[in-house]
């Protein structure tokens, strides 16, 4: 073969500084392009021989990845199809800069470089972002092809000559620039290698590493082990997504879970296995995890393949946001990866992935709740939260979800929505016809008014997640007819849920007025709006609560920065006097300062259900409580 010199074309003159300036920062992503080419080539004659195309050996196909650190250099060997030397003027000179002009226009203001990588064909010359000169050593598997070699230095000369080769495959080496001295470390490529080629489907071999293996017994017969070098096989070829389910039990569920998170503590709870070839091509498992009850968003952990090479664990726009919080894998060749997010945004098929990404989420969760009801609501505690998350970011989602949406009581009973509705519509429903959904967000703290509640014959739902201030506002909007939520403590219980009858005072209006000031004086304070009210003498003497509108507004602004002025309010407490009392009788009739104290009593106990006295004034009220005594 003669040697053959040229330029790669007249326009592409500023191709490699665009490359070296656009891609910098995502520089590593070359070792990822290099070494999917040669799994292609690899998979290429693989191919050409189950079609008859290639009568050779195939052989054990194998991507070696050499590093030498003296002549500063990484080679990436394949023995797949390989290249003659006008493939290589095809592919590499010509198609690769193809659409340079049309690149230089569209991405000479890029800054991502996923924007670039990939497009027109420049995936083989991400190399120039680590090396100053690349060489191609390259033998086609075509009978009579003669080995060819290239070389570049970054410009837009090349040569091509005789190469030396011997074997079907191709060599790529690169001399490593100065500035990217850190790829001439074994460990930062290695590194790499197990971010992006952990799964590809052909074996990537990176020199080798020690092991042992057993070497007989020792004279009081315990095993002993040798070191032993081995191949350094950086992938498992088959991961669990590229098969079909049938293949796979619940433990290779598991073990391909430990395989992606081998720091994670806790099991799954289930997962879903995705396998769509219709309308677009999707493959992956989707692992439910443990949340506690917090929002804990664990992002990055869902991570995104093409054809099993790793692209990215920022799944954002291809995932709908609540199922951020779920781990494991998709895998689809049809998501446009090297562009740009807005891209991204706007592409129908990922829109149509995000779709049915939900529907199958839901399909599944569903399946479970009918299937398995009871270990469906054992899961609950783990689950709710991502159910409700889903239910308020996604209204698809919720439309399925409103039948498996669990709500439980304080005696640990669980309800759909459906069915609390249907629960409490004729039993809680007040004057007006509302439906009243009576809850707490504090179970112990909220105890007595809790009772007071059960003493009705009403039932109170937990709502103390982080997410429940929100669902509040949900169930009333989709929870049924009419429905109303009222936190228990939120009035005294015949305010929160008004009959027609009206309970009437046992004392004159006088002694009302009078009880009235007494307490007024006794407790003296802005934040607290003291009223008599008429209730049954069997509930308690005082009762403090805050409107139930105020502090929703004042939990979302918590949760919501888009309310801050109802944040900032300071808390105002309603203190509702039982004149029906006999307590409050008793005061009437006692001396100016006793009863002055007894009201002070009656009222710290209040505050004390509540959690709510607290400092000097819990200390005045354990001092007058050894008094009273």
């Amino acid at each position: 073969m003669n040697t053959e010199k040229g330029s790669i074309s007249i326009h592409t003159e500023n191709i490699f500084p665009v490359i070296k300036k656009f891609l910098y920062s995502d520089n590593e992503i070359f070792l990822r392009e290099l070494v999917s080419n040669a799994v292609d080539a690899s998979q290429k004659i693989k191919r050409l021989a189950s079609l008859g195309q290639y009568q050779g050996e195939v052989g054990d196909l194998l991507v070696d990845v050499k590093l030498d650190e003296a002549a500063k250099t990484i080679t990436i060997s394949d023995n797949g199809i390989g290249m003659t030397a006008d493939e290589i003027k095809k592919y590499i000179n010509q198609v690769a800069f193809s659409g340079a002009t049309e690149f230089m226009e569209k991405f000479k203001e890029a800054n991502d470089a996923n924007e670039i990588i990939g497009r027109f064909g420049l995936g083989f010359y991400s190399a120039f972002m680590v090396a100053d000169h690349v060489e191609i050593e390259t033998l086609s598997y075509q009978d009579g092809a003669e080995a060819a070699h290239w070389t570049c230095d970054g410009s837009t000369s090349y040569e091509i000559s005789a190469g030396t080769r011997t074997t079907r495959g191709t060599d790529i080496i690169l001399h490593i620039n100065d500035e990217s001295a850190e790829f001439l470390n074994k460990s930062r490529l290695q590194e790499i290698l197990d971010k992006y080629a952990r799964f590809l489907p052909v074996n990537i071999r990176f020199g080798t590493k020690t092991t042992s293996e057993p070497d007989g017994e020792d004279e009081e017969g315990k095993a002993k082990y040798k070191s032993v070098e081995v191949d350094n096989i950086i992938n498992n070829t088959s991961p669990a997504w590229t098969k079909a389910p049938a293949e796979l039990t619940d433990e290779d569920y598991l073990a391909f879970y430990k395989e992606l998170y081998p720091y994670s503590m806790d099991e799954p709870l289930f997962w879903i296995h995705l396998n769509v070839d219709y309308p677009f091509n999707l493959t992956g498992i989707l692992y439910f995890p443990k949340i506690k009850n917090e929002l804990e968003i664990q992002r990055n952990k869902i991570k995104l393949y093409s054809r099993q090479v790793f692209i990215t664990d920022e799944v954002k726009d291809i995932v709908p946001e609540f199922l951020m919080l779920l781990h494991g894998v998709i895998d689809s060749p049809d998501i446009p990866l090297n562009v740009s997010r807005s891209f991204l945004q706007a592409d129908s098929n990922v829109k149509k992935i995000n779709n049915y990404i939900t529907k199958k989420v839901a399909d599944k969760l569903q399946e479970i709740f009918k299937t398995d009801r009871k270990g469906f609501e054992e899961k609950w505690n783990d689950i709710g939260l991502f159910i409700k998350y889903g239910m308020l970011s996604d209204e698809k989602f919720a439309e399925k979800a409103n039948d498996f949406c669990l709500l439980t009581n304080t005696d640990k009973e669980n309800y759909t929505i459906k069915e609390y509705y249907e629960k409490v519509k004729d039993i809680q429903v007040d004057k007006d016809g509302q439906v009243i959904y009576l809850y707490t967000h504090d179970v112990a703290q909220q105890d007595s008014f809790i009772a007071t509640a059960k003493t009705k014959g009403y039932d109170v739902l937990v709502l103390d997640g982080p997410l429940d201030t929100h669902m509040t506002s949900y169930l009333e909007q989709k929870g049924g007819e009419k429905v109303q939520l009222k936190r228990v403590d939120a009035d005294i219980i015949d305010k929160l849920i008004q009959k027609d009858e009206k309970q009437e005072l046992s004392i004159s209006e006088e002694e009302s007025k009078q009880a009235l000031s007494i307490f007024e004086k006794a407790i003296s304070r802005a934040d607290m709006k003291v009223e008599v009210e008429p209730l049954s003498a069997d509930e308690l003497p005082v009762s403090v609560t805050i409107d139930e509108f105020m502090r929703r507004m004042k939990d979302m602004a918590k949760t919501n920065g888009g309310m801050n002025f109802y944040g900032s309010l300071p808390d105002n407490y309603k203190v509702s006097v039982n004149g029906n009392h006999p307590l409050v009788k008793r005061i009437l009739s006692s001396s100016e300062e006793e009863g002055s104290q007894l009201a002070k009593q009656a009222f710290d106990l209040a505050l004390l259900s509540r959690g709510l006295l607290t400092g000097s004034a819990l200390t005045s009220f354990v001092k007058r409580s050894v008094e009273l005594i």
